[in-house]
């Protein structure tokens, strides 16, 4: 069973597009659009577990420059 995650990504005036682009080429990224609202981009994201997760794809969407904040929000019903 895997595991998937919306993460809600606030950004740097004018970085939304880069950003979006960045973390959508992320391995285990299914999509990454620019949004808005409060929030610059919206990514939807899986993995095998939520260890795995964190490991493999949040510390890399983390590591995108531009980012300022994000809110991770797991699937808990699919």
């Amino acid at each position: 069973m895997s595991i998937q995650t919306y993460i809600l990504i606030q950004t740097e005036v004018g970085k939304a597009a880069a950003v979006a682009k960045a973390v959508g080429s992320i391995p285990g990224v299914n999509i990454a659009q620019g949004v808005g609202g409060p929030y610059d981009v919206i990514m939807r994201a899986e993995a095998g577990s939520m260890e795995e997760f964190g490991r493999t794809i949040l510390a890399k969407v983390q590591a995108v420059p531009g980012i300022t904040r994000t809110l991770t929000c797991p699937v808990v019903n699919d």
